[in-house]
């Protein structure tokens, strides 16, 4: 028999630790060894129970989920998935949990998300952090952006749109791509799957280290060169053209791939309105959302990027692009930036 993937909760919640353990134990790869309801117990229960994976809360007594997990980092590292509440502080810091080492972020169950629904993503995660090696979570992180050569590319930018698409280790990914783009870029829409109002911070955190514009999506917002969008958590984000002016519409609608943004639904609306003036990009994540679509890009002209397995926290969706032929190049991440420009 396959042995199970052991995880520790840890959260200062009775009922969530109730909830997350009786939800993970339908699954017959996963066995919740432990709960712990602060830091300190988990440190004892980390050592002698030697967890695969650990579910953090960020607000807790005695020790902060963060500081917890900067420590825990430094001396203990391991796959870590952060749950918390949507509120504005908490998304902040958890945000910054994902550049401490964190794999992945998750919100609690609540108006926008169920039970059901969180169970589902999270054993899902679980079974794909379980997988990572420490190195791929504590992966140096690039300090000085690559210098980018875009001389010639420049004068080749009117009417282009650039769609990245990334799930599990993307938001570094996705820092480390746009902080190095110039201002001059052609407008750069993204979907990372994040819950709602996290979407928000993560543009905004961004935005203060970016030279482009980066902002959360809104309905009907025009997609400008020097302009990075965001989708909004828990909304489809889709590329639309009036003329020579593009814009975005920002909608309900099903999960697309179990995910709401969906990577998928967006680069068909882009290979549907901007075809061969476009460049697609799909960065580390774990399933498939995006690889058909990126084909469909391929298919109308885009040019298209699969960041590869070396540099990727979860080879999940770049491989299954990869595999049906949608990638035009597979690079390091350091290296897509400049791809990018070269293709303009």
């Amino acid at each position: 028999m396959e042995k199970k993937i052991k995880v520790l909760i840890v959260d200062d919640s009775a009922m969530v630790r109730k909830i997350f353990t009786q939800e993970l134990a339908r699954d017959p790869e996963i066995e919740v060894v432990g709960t712990a309801p602060e830091p300190y117990i988990a440190r004892d229960k980390i050592v002698y129970l030697q967890p695969d994976v650990l579910i953090l809360d960020i607000e807790m007594p005695k020790m902060d989920g963060l500081t917890f997990l900067e420590r825990l980092m430094e001396h203990y590292p391991m796959p870590v998935i952060i749950v918390s509440s949507l509120a504005r502080g908490s998304c902040e810091v958890a945000l910054r949990a994902l550049e401490l080492g964190a794999v992945e972020v998750m919100a609690k169950p609540g108006a926008s998300y169920s039970v059901q629904d969180l169970s589902e993503q999270l054993i899902a995660k679980i079974k794909a952090a379980a997988k990572l090696k420490n190195s791929r979570f504590l992966r140096p992180r690039i300090l000085e952006p690559p210098k980018i050569n875009n001389s010639q590319a420049l004068i080749k930018t009117s009417h282009k749109i650039i769609a990245i698409g990334a799930s599990t280790g993307g938001t570094e990914a996705i820092k480390e791509i746009l902080v190095s783009l110039p201002v001059e870029t052609p407008p750069v829409l993204v979907v990372q799957h994040m819950p709602e109002y996290f979407t928000k911070a993560f543009a905004d955190r961004l935005n203060g280290l970016c030279k482009l514009e980066v902002k959360e999506a809104e309905d009907q917002e025009l997609a400008t060169p020097g302009k990075a969008l965001i989708a909004p958590g828990n909304k489809h984000m889709v590329l639309k053209r009036s003329g020579a002016r593009y814009f975005v519409e920002v909608k309900g609608g099903p999960l697309v791939y179990h995910q709401r943004p969906s990577v998928e639904v967006m680069f068909h609306s882009v290979a549907a309105y901007a075809g061969a003036n476009s460049i697609g990009v799909i960065l580390t994540g774990m399933g498939q959302d995006g690889a058909n679509g990126l084909l469909e890009m391929k298919k109308a002209g885009a040019f298209t990027i699969a960041q590869d397995e070396a540099s990727c926290i979860v080879f999940g969706m770049p491989k299954e692009a990869i595999e049906i032929g949608a990638a035009m190049k597979v690079v390091p991440l350091e290296n897509i930036p400049q791809v990018i420009m070269n293709n303009l």
